[in-house]
């Protein structure tokens, strides 16, 4: 509401904001990033929750649930990136955010209405704490030797740690498993005399493994970070790009930022139909019983289509610039030829985006579920970062 004088509808000069209202953007700004990133990955494993991996039916469901799951978080988008956009280009800005605002608050009502039904999860100690408390004990114990295939190695039995499953040791990363070799120092006298092991000394073979399976997940992590920039173009280039063109029909003005519902309805489109259609008739279709694609391969697929996608986005504005209308910036060409860029980013978000949640999700431990989803859901804030930095150096360069 702290509408400096003179602001209106898009095109008309406002006045200088004052420092308390950027104070207060910015504020706001930081305050939904806060919100979202604590909503999202916390609600997908919430969900994933309420799935019992033992039962056949259930298991299959779960692997569903992902998909489903990205499905809403873009018919949300859907509706904010056309009626809303369009009320904020007719300057109707403060009702767009009211209706925001109760967006999230009947959101609110039906995660609370819904609790009592829910299947809670016993909690698990801070899995950022538990991280940290391996690099630590390892650090400490640098000079001891590591034992041979993890003889010796300290471990908890019995009903001492009921809040997570077993992991059995593995080879990988030897140099973490001095975390849980014990040594005389490693336990705190209580006051009432007896010895407790110290967390920040000596950790368990189970914990020890969560650390490694987080690390294995790198590389993947670091790969999908470089996919995210291209999905991020969606919201930044792309919109730049569909500006610059003729973005008329017949007597409406199309917005830029609204031809990325092209994005999610194929986004949309296509993972229901993958999950109903494509899926089980190429299982259909094989002589014999194939595995579905695995995720990794999913990744891969949707990496190729993006690169597709970027190339195309290249040949768009070729033809833009060609049909620009002398010394300005506008060109005669339609926006509607960023279509199909948008539907085959659509397609790519597809392969990509579900399938590294149900990666993550499956080669994480228990105790880690929301931290796995929180690092696969990390890799979009990291690529708009680095795609930000790339927007900077091609516009210097240029």
């Amino acid at each position: 509401m702290l509408v400096p004088k003179g602001c209106g509808r898009i095109g008309e000069v406002c006045d200088q904001q004052s420092m308390v209202e950027v104070a207060m953007f910015y504020v706001c700004m930081y305050l939904l990033a806060i919100g979202s990133g604590s909503i999202e990955p916390v609600l997908a494993t919430l969900g994933a929750d309420q799935f019992d991996e033992e039962d056949p039916e259930e298991s299959r469901s779960k692997t569903k649930f992902y998909s489903y799951y990205y499905v809403a978080l873009n018919l949300g988008s859907l509706v904010a990136e056309t009626v809303l956009v369009y009320m904020e280009t007719l300057g109707k800005w403060v009702f767009a955010f009211w209706i925001s605002t109760f967006c999230g608050f009947a959101a609110l009502s039906l995660l609370i209405a819904g609790a009592y039904r829910y299947r809670h999860i016993r909690p698990s100690k801070n899995p950022v704490c538990r991280f940290c408390q391996v690099i630590v004990a390892s650090l400490r114990k640098l000079k001891l030797q590591v034992p041979l295939n993890g003889e010796g190695l300290y471990e908890v039995h019995g009903s001492a740690d009921k809040c997570n499953r077993r992991i059995s040791h593995t080879d990988g990363f030897q140099f973490l498993d001095r975390a849980a070799i014990m040594v005389s120092t490693d336990m705190t006298l209580l006051p009432d005399k007896t010895e407790v092991p110290n967390p920040w000394r000596i950790c368990t073979v189970t914990q020890v493994e969560e650390v490694k399976c987080v690390l294995r997940l790198l590389p993947i992590w670091l790969c999908t970070i470089l996919s995210s920039i291209v999905f991020v173009q969606v919201l930044s280039l792309f919109v730049e790009q569909g500006a610059a063109m003729n973005t008329k029909i017949l007597t409406f003005h199309m917005p830029p930022a609204s031809m990325t519902s092209f994005d999610i309805i194929s986004t949309s489109t296509f993972i229901i139909c993958y999950e109903n259609i494509i899926l089980p008739l190429y299982v259909k279709l094989m002589k014999r019983k194939p595995k579905p694609p695995s995720e990794l391969q999913r990744i891969g697929v949707g990496l190729v289509i993006s690169i597709i996608a970027m190339a195309m986005a290249g040949v768009v504005e070729q033809q833009r610039v060609r049909y620009a209308n002398g010394d300005e910036e506008t060109s005669s060409l339609s926006i509607f030829w960023q279509t199909p860029q948008y539907v085959l980013v659509g397609i790519a978000e597809a392969f990509v985006y579900v399938a590294q949640w149900e990666f993550f999700a499956s080669q994480i431990p228990d105790s880690l579920k929301s931290m796995g989803l929180g690092l696969s859901m990390s890799s979009s804030a990291l690529g708009s970062y680095l795609c930000s930095i790339l927007l900077t150096t091609v516009m210097k360069i240029t």
